[in-house]
């Protein structure tokens, strides 16, 4: 196998072009590596790197993400984020990263093809973009088949296309969108690179709308399964297909719940811990919520999806080969726990059709789902609360959001509507609505000229000077901790209560983990085994697991030395923490002491205990990561 990781490195804004080469040992993936390549460019504009791990190509089910890093526009930090299937085909090209840098002066196209030989050749050609996205079906999905259309006939196998939309261009946390193509044609079965806005980063910082690339390199990796097969036999006495089947059951269908994915199996499972109405769920009683979610969620959100997609068989891949197929499809739409949650219930939406045209206008423009979710929810609820007006945001009602004899069809639908004109309104800036510096530097400015109680209505992660992120779905402590990178499962976000010095151990532990499945390229759908097998696959083809885990622990001590995290800034972040710490003992029955003293110590001061509390999860990252450098 290979001992040196190549990178391609491209300047936009001249298209000159070089290989460089980096010993494996030292360096192990995209994670390290491009954590490398972006320190080295201190002080200058920065890269923005894209590449595979080590095993794509290889028979391991679930290696061949596309791994992005860089600084993060809407982050404001290093961050990394990925792709699914999209790696299959980068790795045809022979390299293990690309990294971009300059930008083109005028919205382009980067062409990546190797047909034969040792070189790739790299092209950047200009296009008219709002044209393109303006045409139907609008936005990331007219620019995909546009460029595929345009360029496709010129690689000798197909190639994949990377695109962004025209959130990319008024907002700080466009993302990258991709589909796998069939025929001719793109799938439905669209992929994203949305967390860290690195969408926004390639075309704001590098001027590049979209890359299509592909080869037809075959480099040498790793198929042999009779030899992995007893790998895993020695630890699971299973096959690796057999194994990997097991592990993945969530994604694909849970007999348990009699319903698959993570929209289904996530709420089939939620319970009382509904998050709606821009998270004024966790004010409400249990009671409450559980009836909410009874009514609105399983016996018609989650029962349209299962009648659907699940008894439908409406499923596929990312576009590798994998058992999990994890893509649940109605037609054109794809359903997702996160995405369906954040522009579904969060904005007051609990009908399919509903939640479909909101995500479906939210994908076209290429937003990060869950942060324009976040966004959403949070402008909805300051109109419903008088704090803005419609005409501050240049839209023409208010949301329906009372639940006493909530119809859930026609208010869901109502709400959509809603949403979409308030994409517009970001999209044109209108009215009050200028995202390009990101969410909370707006929440600043609306609190300070409008209203006070306006940035205390907004949940995030806050990060540096305006750096922010929409939190993952879930009602726990550990999905607004104060890890050096947010958003991500880079954190324990498990519902048990756990004392906040040692939650921040954790949920670094669980950075730790995150990275290699990173750096490796592996899909977390398949952490049931990869996690454990890892260091035992690099350690038999490379023979150096322990240098591979040391690196690996570095690069996340020396990412967490750039920590820059921000004590909560809203009062509904505090209220998520204490009111998860609550019903912890209110509903779960956890008695532990430390709870109590805790649940006594927000009730008396929140604001003083919630600081104590984000300072004890802190320690407990500081002190387990800062000591792995």
């Amino acid at each position: 196998m290979d001992k040196q990781l190549k990178v391609l490195h491209v300047d936009a804004a001249s298209s000159f072009y070089r290989v460089e080469r980096f010993p494996i040992g030292p360096f192990w993936g995209p994670v390290d590596l491009g954590l490398h390549l972006a320190g080295r460019e201190a002080g200058r504009p920065g890269v923005l790197n894209f590449g595979t791990g080590l095993l794509a190509g290889s028979i391991f089910p679930g290696s061949n993400r596309l791994i992005f890093t860089g600084n993060s526009p809407c982050w404001g930090g290093f961050y990394i984020s990925s792709m699914g299937g999209a790696g299959l085909i980068f790795d045809d090209l022979g390299l293990n990263m690309v990294s971009l840098r300059g930008k083109a002066p005028v919205p382009s196209v980067l062409v990546l093809n190797r047909e034969h030989g040792e070189e790739v050749q790299v092209q950047v050609v200009p296009l008219d973009v709002e044209r393109v996205w303006a045409a139907s079906p609008g936005g990331v999905y007219s620019l995909m088949d546009a460029v595929h259309s345009r360029w496709a006939g010129e690689f000798k196998r197909p190639p994949r296309v990377l695109a962004v939309g025209p959130a990319a261009a008024s907002t700080d946390f466009g993302a990258i969108a991709s589909a796998p193509y069939a025929a001719g044609r793109t799938t439905h079965a669209d992929c994203w690179s949305g967390r860290g806005g690195f969408g926004s980063k390639l075309f704001r910082e590098h001027g590049l709308c979209a890359v299509i690339y592909g080869g037809t390199c075959l480099d040498e990796d790793f198929r042999d399964r009779t030899v992995a097969d007893e790998w895993f036999r020695a630890r699971y006495e299973l096959k690796v297909a057999a194994k990997d089947f097991e592990a993945t059951a969530k994604y694909r269908f849970d007999p348990k719940f009699n319903t698959g994915g993570t929209f289904g199996v996530n709420y089939a499972t939620l319970g009382g811990r509904l998050l709606a109405f821009n998270y004024r769920t966790v004010l409400w009683s249990e009671e409450r919520r559980a009836g909410l979610n009874r009514s609105l969620v399983t016996d018609h959100y989650l029962k349209q999806f299962n009648e659907e997609t699940i008894a439908a068989g409406q499923q596929r891949t990312c576009g590798e080969p994998c058992v999990a197929v994890c893509k649940k499809l109605n037609g054109e739409f794809k359903k997702d726990y996160e995405p369906y949650q954040a522009m579904g219930p969060l904005c007051g939406i609990f009908d399919q059709r509903a939640a479909e045209r909101l995500n479906r206008r939210a994908d076209g423009a290429g937003f990060d789902a869950i942060s324009i979710g976040g966004v959403l929810g949070w402008l909805m609820e300051c109109l419903d609360d008088g704090l803005l007006k419609p005409a501050d945001l240049g839209v023409g009602a208010l949301p329906r959001w009372k639940t006493e004899g909530f119809d859930v069809e026609a208010d869901s639908a109502h709400n959509a509507d809603l949403g979409i004109a308030l994409i517009d309104s970001i999209l044109l800036r209108r009215g009050e609505l200028d995202l390009s510096l990101g969410a909370r530097k707006l929440a600043r400015r609306l609190s300070r000229e409008k209203d006070p109680g306006i940035g205390g209505r907004l949940v995030c992660s806050a990060n540096a000077r305006n750096g922010w992120m929409v939190p993952n779905q879930y009602w726990n402590s550990g999905t607004l901790g104060p890890m050096p990178i947010m958003g991500k499962y880079y954190m324990y976000y498990g519902f048990d209560f756990v004392p906040p010095r040692q939650l921040g151990r954790l949920s670094a532990g669980r950075m730790v983990q995150e990275l290699m499945l990173d750096d490796l390229g592996f899909c977390r759908f398949h952490r049931g085994w990869a996690e454990e097998m890892a260091p035992e696959i690099v350690e038999h083809i490379w023979g150096n697991s322990e240098q591979f885990l040391e690196v690996l622990k570095a690069t996340a001590g020396r990412i967490n030395s750039r920590n820059a995290a921000i004590f909560w800034e809203s009062e509904r972040d505090m209220d998520f923490v204490y009111t998860a710490l609550k019903r912890r003992r209110e509903v779960d029955g956890d008695r532990s002491p430390e709870l109590g003293q805790w649940i006594g110590a927000f009730e008396t001061d929140r604001k003083a205990a919630a600081l104590d509390y984000w300072f004890e999860i802190r320690k407990g990252i500081s002190e387990t990561l800062t000591t792995l450098v």
